[in-house]
């Protein structure tokens, strides 16, 4: 086993030190990176020291060329004009990339979430989303682009306030939560009935599969019968719905066993498995591994 390293704000202000040319065009502290450039230095980390686990919620878009980066363990190729958001402790690997490859970022604690945001989230971080990515058009990238650069020189101000620093925050991301909403809605709009249940469905499943293990419990957040909605999934995307909890299950339960050090009775209870003996036959079926030979394995 080898743990899942962590990259927070103040270590990637520790790698790039003061003295940094990387920091000339970058506001980087505990609290809030707004960053202008992203560093190499912290790209070429990220793609050669396997997944980290990012503590802070980080919001990044490509300006030029294409990243392609491993979000919760989920591929992505993400090209110019492109936004991703990942949340609170999301696990990120950047693979290949572009020489050209460059873009901006906002990043912050939850502490400073919340005193930006005040008592109204924005759908978008309300914390169902583990992360999402979208396309901005021309004139959506530049308005970000420039809203970034006024809050960018806003914190560089001799007389620079506090309240507007966070107001521009603020503003930043209800801007992207208004563009999400607008694609989410022009996705839900172009799909039918059966399409927008079954990405319902999985939405629960991300969030529910590592405790929740029956069909029964999603038809019935979804409110149609268990035997119409395994009907349902099976025909929309050519797998049962027990298969894709199940495949959600056990890739949370390889998050477990390969990047923490909890003891295998302890994942198994997390889990919501009636016991450890269960808990390996389940793993093995879908891995073909038990829990203690994945682990061990590189």
């Amino acid at each position: 086993m080898h743990d899942l390293q962590h990259l927070s704000l103040s270590q990637i202000r520790q790698l790039l030190n003061d003295d940094s040319e990387q920091l000339t065009n970058n506001y980087i502290t505990k609290n809030l990176a707004v960053v202008r450039q992203v560093p190499a230095d912290i790209m070429k980390m990220q793609s050669a020291e396997g997944p980290l686990i990012l503590p802070e919620m980080r919001i990044f878009i490509v300006r030029e060329g294409w990243v392609e980066p491993e979000l919760n363990l989920t591929p992505h190729r993400l090209e110019a004009g492109e936004l991703v958001f990942v949340g609170p402790d999301g696990i990120i690997q950047v693979g290949n990339m572009s020489p050209d490859a460059s873009g901006f970022a906002l990043s912050m604690n939850n502490e400073l979430f919340g005193l930006a945001i005040g008592s109204t989230i924005p759908k978008a971080f309300d914390g169902h989303l583990r992360d999402f990515h979208l396309h901005l058009e021309p004139d959506e990238l530049d308005f970000l682009d420039r809203l970034h650069q006024l809050l960018y020189q806003n914190i560089h101000r001799n007389d620079n306030s506090r309240q507007t620093t966070l107001h521009l925050i603020r503003a930043f991301l209800w801007t992207v939560d208004h563009l999400w909403s607008r694609h989410e809605q022009e996705n839900r709009a172009s799909q039918s009935r059966d399409q927008r249940l079954f990405s319902d469905f999985m939405q629960l499943v991300n969030i529910h599969a590592s405790r929740e293990h029956s069909v029964d419990f999603y038809a019935s957040r979804l409110f149609v019968s268990p035997r119409y909605f395994s009907g349902l999934i099976k025909k929309i995307s050519g797998r049962t719905a027990k298969e894709w909890i199940d495949e959600t299950l056990a890739t949370n339960i390889k998050i477990e066993l390969r990047y923490t050090g909890k003891q295998i009775r302890q994942i198994s209870e997390e889990m919501n498995f009636s016991n450890v003996p269960f808990f390996c036959k389940f793993f093995k079926r879908m891995t073909g591994q038990s829990p203690h030979e994945y682990r061990t394995s590189r």
